[in-house]
């Protein structure tokens, strides 16, 4: 989101992706909730957020759509302040999260450094631990608010589970070989923005690279781990042919689980696990 000023006001112009995610939000689950390799990709995201962790732990979400995530942790005693872009995404995730008292913010990955000050200075406190699922962070070019918002968020020692999406996807490759759309089999090789469409509305996607992903949250972060979501099991392009076949999907998922770290690169997405420094953000940034 940018800001601009309009007749001495200011206000928040969406982004081209927050344009396109609030198109499509009223939609959102029924359209990929169906999806099973998705769900199985969520599945093996959510047994990575919960072995890390806490219970009862107050959590922050990038990018957090509909709430389906945050409503997963937050049935199971966690409290989540879920944030996305979109305001259509943010009134469905309300709706979703009220009943457990939880909570949906309209913050973009360009403002978080903002809205985690604002959080600060409200008095809301460090929380113990951050996720984003599903690759919202592949739609802002500069992760440098990101980080610097996360790192005045997060407690030290806190972990930020960031969901991205691969840089060299298999199953991406063949996948659009097969559907006869090979001019995009090899997009994630791309080191700048990518063009992408929902909804009928054009945006960018950039594919980062844990080299970039490390010097950026440097130094507030370092990065412990990398888990591959989706190596064996393929991305949603397969669908929905792969929700045919459930047997096979079964044992794509088990061979994730076994070589989900050996092979993480290869994933369709891959889970960035970050552990917060003992570097106070404003003592560093008094260095720069």
């Amino acid at each position: 989101m940018a800001k601009t000023e309009r007749a001495g006001i200011v206000t928040t112009a969406l982004s081209p992706s927050a344009r396109a995610f609030n198109a499509i939000a009223a939609e959102f689950d029924s359209r990929f909730s169906p999806w099973q390799s998705v769900a199985a990709q969520r599945r093996a995201v959510r047994a990575a957020l919960l072995r890390e962790f806490e219970p009862g732990a107050r959590i922050f979400e990038i990018g957090g759509g509909t709430g389906q995530d945050a409503e997963f942790l937050a049935t199971r005693g966690y409290r989540v302040l879920l944030t996305d872009s979109s305001p259509a995404m943010i009134a469905v995730a309300r709706q979703r999260l009220m009943p457990f008292g939880s909570h949906a913010e309209l913050a973009s990955g360009e403002t978080l450094e903002d809205f985690a000050g604002q959080c600060i200075a409200g008095g809301h406190g460090q929380f113990d631990g951050a996720f984003s699922n599903f690759a919202p962070l592949n739609c802002v070019e500069n992760l440098g608010p990101v980080a610097r918002g996360l790192a005045r968020l997060l407690k030290p020692r806190a972990a930020a589970m960031l969901v991205l999406f691969g840089t060299a996807c298999p199953g991406e490759i063949v996948t659009e070989i097969l559907r006869g759309r090979a001019e995009r089999a090899l997009r994630r090789f791309n080191r700048g923005p990518v063009p992408a469409r929902l909804a009928n509305h054009e945006f960018t996607v950039v594919y980062h690279r844990a080299s970039a992903l490390k010097r950026v949250f440097a130094p507030w972060f370092k990065l412990e781990r990398r888990i591959g979501i989706g190596i064996a099991v393929p991305p949603s392009s397969a669908e929905p042919w792969i929700s045919q076949h459930p047997q096979l999907l079964a044992a794509m998922e088990r061979f994730d689980r076994a070589l989900c770290r050996k092979l993480a690169i290869l994933g369709d997405h891959v889970l960035y696990q970050f552990r917060r420094t003992e570097i106070a953000i404003d003592d560093e940034e008094e260095k720069r």
